[in-house]
């Protein structure tokens, strides 16, 4: 072997992210294997793709052997949709962006004011209605900032005005918000366990809150990132000032923290819960080499991704970390700092991003190639 990092009986553990606009996190999978059973046809290669709790989160469960169920939902803009969440043996996984994230709004189109996390809260609804006691509710990609009152009003809150008529959908109608009744959530929230699984510890408002930080990643200009900060302390004023600086409160458009102070959620970090959840301690104890990775690796991959969860997890168990990825940010040093050994990138074979991402899969088996020359032969 290049670099003695494995014996001859090595067993390969593939634990990445999707890459983000080219591979899902099985396609991921699948071409790592594909390129490195080329050069050591053999190896014993076993597949776990992950998630840190934003898109992807579902299929990533489904992978893992979670059943998928598809129900009709509200969309972020009002339309009706399908999306699916996943469930085993009471443990429902649900994904907020499957109903209330950005890959639903057309292309070019955003609505920073208006657009709703209903549909979110329909998701929980049916999870609940296929009898999960365990709900870990992961939040991310969303194309709303409504503090989670749309997920909210469809699990049987409401919120009025002072003329007693509901509020709007969206993040500004909630500068009219003068009442919330939560006397008619759903009772059967009361006996779940709902776990609010996130790669966001944003408070609530605030210079770091889920207007300022995300907000213009959702179309949100200078002067809605103004109303949507005021509307969302304004409705933290209504409903309670608690969580509202929590850790998670931000995430996906305050969505956290309409879970944390009328759902009774606990936040964890998203891969934290998601390794959990896909069995990734037992996979771990039958790997000798791992490899993850997500579309790119840079400095948010620090804070809490899901590479820099497997990881650290692989790490406190002794066992070789090799990154793979589309573009590398990060210096060797704080590879090896957040238990990487090596990272491989795409566009070290193609340096032009656009050819880089529309050839990913071939490019990850050559990737994959040279893993294996350097670690497995």
């Amino acid at each position: 072997m290049t670099d003695g990092a494995v014996t001859e009986t090595a067993r390969v553990l593939v634990a990445a992210d999707k890459f983000k606009g080219s591979l899902t996190a099985v396609q991921v999978a699948e071409r790592v294997t594909a390129g490195l059973r080329r050069v050591v046809p053999g190896v014993s290669v076993e597949a776990l793709p992950v998630a840190d709790g934003g898109d992807g989160t579902v299929a990533a469960a489904v992978a893992a052997g979670f059943e998928r169920r598809e129900v009709r939902v509200t969309g972020p803009l009002g339309e009706q949709l399908t999306a699916a969440f996943a469930l085993r043996d009471g443990t429902a996984v649900v994904e907020m962006a499957e109903a209330s994230g950005l890959q639903h709004l057309p292309e070019g189109v955003f609505a920073p004011l208006t657009a709703t996390t209903y549909g979110s809260g329909e998701l929980l609804r049916a999870a609940l209605d296929a009898g999960a006691r365990t709900i870990v509710f992961g939040v991310g990609g969303s194309a709303t900032t409504d503090g989670g009152a749309g997920m909210l009003a469809a699990l049987g809150a409401r919120f009025l005005d002072a003329a007693g008529e509901p509020v709007g959908p969206g993040g500004a109608a909630l500068r009219d918000l003068a009442t919330a009744d939560l006397s008619g959530l759903d009772p059967r929230l009361a006996d779940v366990d709902l776990v609010l699984a996130s790669d966001v510890d944003n408070p609530l408002t605030g210079p770091k809150g889920a207007a300022a930080v995300y907000g213009p990643q959702k179309g949100a200009t200078e002067e809605d990132v103004a109303t949507l900060d005021a509307a969302l302390a304004h409705y933290a004023s209504v409903l309670g000032p608690q969580y509202a600086d929590s850790p998670g409160a931000g995430a996906a458009g305050g969505i956290g923290y309409g879970a944390l102070i009328a759902l009774g959620a606990s936040f964890r970090p998203g891969i934290e819960v998601m390794l959990d959840v896909l069995g990734f301690a037992d996979a771990l104890s039958r790997a000798t080499l791992v490899i993850t990775g997500e579309g790119s690796l840079d400095a948010q991959t620090l804070h809490g991704k899901a590479p820099a969860g497997v990881a650290a997890a692989a790490r406190a168990k002794n066992v070789e970390v090799i990154a793979v990825c589309g573009r590398l940010a990060l210096p060797p040093e704080v590879l090896g700092t957040a238990g990487i050994r090596r990272a491989y990138a795409l566009a070290d074979l193609e340096p032009d991003p656009a050819r880089s991402m529309a050839q990913a899969g071939p490019l990850l088996e050559r990737v994959a190639e040279n893993i294996a020359r350097d670690f497995l032969t």
